[in-house]
């Protein structure tokens, strides 16, 4: 009787600490859930799952920032078969998360005509939230251990870089998941060739449809399926090891013992379900074009960056102070706080690794996840410096192996907890200590994505608007080059904080406008150009120049991302000369066009 109380005491209380990293990582990822002003990625995403097209919007002439919009206004006819028409054509992504996103996005109400950035950002946050408990399960299925489990949950709630990816309108979250779920099949897996014994049938069926998810989320899932590859081939090989060694392995040959048969049986059925996107991948025509930005030749640093970016990666997972705020005492005193805090916590984090492959009951599981992290690491750098993909660029892509450095931290954690741990010098610190200081540090982390100090977006509309706001006042024609609905995307930032500013004034104003309130007003809504440009660059230059001589004057010209030979009508505007801010995203120049 006593053991049944103490059973059920201790899985309660398993289940409500695991609520508590739940809520912890729920609380952080929807605070200040679309403060952010979303990028470009996101509006693929937002648009997409509408089962809008960018193609309807106007290319070479000017147009107002609703025309520019109404890509992002749901419609209540459009179906998942328009989110897979528009998707398959103009994009490079498999469907399952848009239309998911789909589905998600009717519960929520529009804002000023517009989708629900929070509604879109919130399936993404919810994915998040669900990986603490999918962690926690993974690890307990390879360790045996909750408290091993436990910290892997923490610091997965508390994981900088699963915040950033949980906070943006996009498909990670989701493709996290399942490489959590695709992992739990490879542990169960290599428990069973470790003692040659027969995968079960359903551990194989549910490996495949797993594996068809994920490449339906997300390609670069392929990537973890690669990883997990490599680790089958090194226990193979361990396996023949142990055979030369004279190990009487005859059981090994019995088809009703060994787990190969299955294993391939399950790389085959994973090979088809990856074979049927292969069409739909090449016949898409905006393919290389969006990923030109990872493509290039490498000279001079080119060659050392993939190294720094990978590294700046692999920080984010555990530990990223306001190493982007606006102050430079503040960027300073971060990075010094960060380089500290990771001299002595490496040290600690790889003495717990080396406890851990050590221990019998612990070792195979320390081999594969070690094999996992290092092998898809060492595929992202073959892509890189072999394939001219710098696969580094994205720190997105490393979801791919993300969670199996989330269950080494929290087994390497687990040997910290029950062992001290001396400092150099004088210092001793307690093992517990140590744990609860590697912990805060992610919360404080945490909380600095969530402010937007660190993992700041790749585009910041709201800082440009602001600063065409403070410089013109006059009407303004934004113009830029259009290849791709990338290119849309940016200046559909711009256009969504303009729309949001106008009313956000309108509003200030009240119904009782005055004259004086309409003039200060009247110029907030610019118009755009997006001057599309193909094979031919000049064709983005003649689209500008005749715009600019049929446009009324006096206007200001911003030229924002504008990668085309500027046209002779220019030379008729006064260029700015101020020195203004570089905003990220937007590269620009100013143009003052008056009467000539």
């Amino acid at each position: 009787m006593n053991l049944v109380l103490k059973t059920q005491n201790s899985k309660l209380k398993t289940l409500l600490l695991l609520t508590v990293w739940v809520l912890i990582a729920i609380g952080l990822r929807l605070t200040h859930l679309s403060a952010k002003p979303p990028w470009t990625d996101e509006f693929s995403t937002l648009v997409f799952s509408l089962g809008n097209s960018f193609l309807p919007v106007p290319l070479d002439q000017p147009i107002s920032v609703d025309v520019l919009l109404q890509p992002l206004q749901p419609q209540p006819t459009a179906t998942i078969k328009d989110v897979w028409k528009h998707l398959s054509s103009e994009s490079n992504h498999p469907p399952l998360y848009f239309f998911l996103t789909h589905w998600w996005m009717r519960v929520f109400p529009t804002h000023q005509g517009l989708v629900s950035l929070w509604g879109a950002r919130s399936l993404a946050a919810v994915f998040g939230a669900a990986s603490i408990p999918a962690v926690y399960a993974l690890s307990k299925l390879a360790f045996r251990s909750r408290l091993v489990s436990h910290l892997a949950a923490a610091m997965m709630a508390t994981s900088p870089y699963g915040i950033f990816l949980a906070q943006e309108a996009r498909h990670y979250t989701l493709a996290i998941l399942w490489v959590i779920a695709s992992l739990a099949c490879l542990v169960i897996a290599s428990r069973h060739i470790q003692n040659r014994t027969q995968i079960p049938i359903w551990v194989a069926l549910s490996w495949v449809g797993i594996n068809a998810m994920g490449i339906a989320t997300h390609y670069f899932f392929t990537l973890t399926l690669c990883s997990e590859a490599l680790v089958l081939l090194f226990l193979a090989w361990r396996q023949g090891e142990k055979k030369e060694q004279g190990e009487k392995l005859l059981a090994d040959l019995s088809i009703s013992h060994s787990p190969w048969l299955r294993i391939y049986a399950v790389a085959v059925g994973t090979f088809v379900a990856a074979l049927v996107w292969l069409p739909v991948f090449l016949q898409n025509s905006y393919g290389g074009k969006l990923t030109e930005w990872i493509q290039g030749p490498r000279t001079g640093m080119a060659w050392i960056n993939p190294i720094f970016q990978a590294i700046a990666a692999w920080i984010t997972m555990i530990s990223l102070l306001p190493v982007e705020a606006s102050h430079l005492a503040v960027v300073i005193a971060s990075g010094m706080v960060m380089l500290i805090f990771f001299v002595w916590a490496v040290p600690i984090l790889v003495r717990g690794i080396k406890v851990q492959l050590k221990q019998p009951q612990t070792s195979l599981m320390v081999q594969v996840f070690v094999g996992l992290v290092v092998g898809a690491i060492a595929l992202f750098f073959i892509f890189t410096y072999f394939f001219g993909i710098d696969l580094t660029r994205g720190a997105r892509y490393n979801f791919v192996y993300f969670p199996a450095v989330i269950v080494l931290l929290g087994a390497s954690l687990a040997v910290c907890w029950h062992h001290p741990i001396l400092a150099k010098g004088r210092w001793g610190i307690n093992g517990k200590k140590a744990v609860v200081i590697i912990w805060l540090m992610g919360l404080v982390s945490a909380i600095t994505v969530v402010c937007n100090l660190g993992y700041q977006k790749y585009y910041r509309p709201d800082l440009f608007v602001q600063l065409i706001e403070q410089t013109s006042h006059v009407p303004v024609l934004i113009s830029t080059t259009q290849k791709t609905h990338v290119h849309i995307g940016e200046m559909m930032g711009i256009a969504r904080e303009f729309k949001i500013t106008e009313v956000l004034k309108r509003g200030n104003f009240g119904s009782d406008l005055s004259q004086n309130s309409i003039e200060n007003t009247k110029y907030t809504s610019p118009l755009f150009l997006l001057a599309h440009q193909d094979e031919d660059p000049s064709t983005s230059t003649s689209a500008l120049q005749k715009t600019l001589k049929t446009l009324p004057r006096p206007f200001d010209l911003w030229l924002v991302n504008f990668y085309a030979k500027e046209p002779e009508e220019v030379k008729n505007c006064v260029a700015d000369t101020k020195s203004l801010p570089a905003v990220n995203g937007y590269e620009y120049k100013v143009y003052h066009c008056s009467s000539y």
